[in-house]
């Protein structure tokens, strides 16, 4: 989390008049449960190659329900055929390949099934993910919506997924990426210990193997393609994870803004990459973190030197681009108390007087969508232009040290393009272990 900086003095009034201009401006929301009611408030943004989602909590029910209710909107209305998230890519390619009815690939663990398993193997996920089954069961093969993973942490099933690959087109290259994989294979259960030893050594010693397996990868890529054109793309994204993560593991120990930035540029790049591959048309709708999809430009993280996504869509794309940050004051959320702790319900405390949340809360809107972009609300843009405190829960939530864990200073009229407010939000609802009653073998959620 960005480091809080000072934060002005603000005067009650100060809060009632942004409020009041928020107000004015706003757009109430009925559930998001009512999808024909709820939908068309977000048609506004059909026009965008990219429209990326956030959400200000990564276990909170309306967030996802929400998500799944806008990019079902944009997937049947305008065409939208990607959606790429922040998950890592081997679990995102089992969804895939169950989504778009690609052959089953047996393996030992359930897609998601590493902490923190409720970030993506819940209820919400699982109501949205047969959905697109279903809709994509309805179109042509060729038109089916992609659901791809953007994230780098999945080192060992990376590796496994390369070589699995290998073995079945290119036994003899298969040989050889095992031996360059295997400075890796100590590693690969604690890729966090790999970093620890390598600055303790201060040396890279596994970073020419994987640049090396990925180059000559790619050296063989037309013949790969001729072979297995749609399990190359999947591989030839292993071997860049592989390489990401070797990277980043060594960065983490050193450097946490360097780190951050390599993880979103990775991420960015993905996201590229399966446009290029999609080709004409190609439309993806994104699902991360607030923290990565608004502009961190306009954000503590962005004055302190790292960057997101989000900033790097506007670069690329510009107004082509949507940024849609979520928010919300009070209610409960999934979270653990540290890294692989257990998940608990934990009650989110009101939001602070000096926040942007509070800002929306004396809106007294229950839901809403605020849109700026328009040239015609400059009093808005102008108003949500004043720094003020934002709130960022992911998969830790501590609220005894919420200031400092939590809270980081943004200006929200360049952080987003629009909001989406719930003033009261719930836990997601986790996914049991085992597979739902009645669902095929090759359910992803499933062993």
């Amino acid at each position: 989390m960005a480091s809080v900086v000072p934060v002005e003095r603000f005067r009650a009034d100060d809060t009632q008049a942004a409020a009041a201009i928020v107000r004015r401006f706003c757009e109430p929301l009925p559930p998001p449960e009512r999808l024909e009611e709820f939908g068309p408030f977000f048609d506004r943004f059909g026009d965008a190659t990219v429209v990326l989602l956030g959400e200000a909590s990564h276990g909170t029910s309306e967030f996802y329900r929400a998500r799944a209710a806008i990019t079902r909107r944009l997937i049947e209305k305008h065409g939208f055929n990607i959606i790429a998230v922040e998950a890592d890519w081997p679990d995102a390619a089992r969804i895939d390949r169950y989504v778009r009815y690609h052959a089953h690939e047996p393996s030992a663990e359930a897609a998601f099934s590493r902490f923190p398993t409720w970030m993506w193997r819940n209820v919400e996920v699982h109501d949205f993910i047969t959905w697109l089954r279903a809709h994509n069961a309805r179109i042509s093969a060729e038109a089916r919506v992609e659901f791809r993973g953007l994230d780098i942490y999945s080192l060992d099933r990376s590796i496994a997924a390369v070589l699995s690959y290998l073995d079945r087109v290119d036994p003899e290259e298969a040989q050889v990426a095992r031996q360059r994989y295997a400075c890796l294979t100590p590693w690969q259960d604690d890729p966090a210990g790999y970093g620890e030893a390598a600055l303790r050594l201060h040396k890279s010693p596994c970073e020419d193997a994987v640049v090396a397996e990925l180059r000559a990868l790619l050296d063989k890529r037309l013949a790969y393609i001729q072979q297995d054109g749609r399990s190359f793309l999947d591989a030839a994204q292993n071997a860049r994870v592989v390489q990401a993560a070797e990277h980043y593991y060594r960065l983490m120990y050193r450097s946490s803004r360097e780190s951050w930035n390599l993880r979103d540029r990775h991420m960015f790049d993905t996201l590229v990459r399966l446009l290029e591959a999609r080709g004409k048309g190609a439309k993806a709708v994104v699902w991360a973190h607030n923290s990565h999809i608004g502009n961190a430009a306009a954000t503590a993280m962005g004055w302190q030197g790292e960057f997101n996504i989000g900033e790097s869509c506007r670069a690329a794309f510009g107004d082509e681009a949507v940024l849609i940050g979520f928010g919300t004051d009070r209610g409960t959320v999934a979270a653990a108390s540290a890294w692989d702790s257990p998940m608990e319900v934990k009650k989110v405390l009101p939001a602070r007087r000096d926040s942007h949340e509070y800002v929306f809360l004396q809106t007294a809107i229950a839901r809403s969508l605020t849109d700026w972009r328009r040239n015609d609300r400059p009093e808005l843009r102008g108003i949500l232009s004043n720094p003020r405190l934002e709130r960022a829960i992911g998969v830790v939530y501590r609220p005894d040290t919420e200031f400092l864990s939590h809270y980081f200073q943004a200006v929200l009229a360049d952080q987003f393009d629009a909001y989406v407010w719930f003033e009261e939000t719930q836990a997601v609802t986790p996914l049991p272990s085992a597979r739902p009653h009645g669902l095929p073998e090759t359910y992803p959620f499933g062993l």
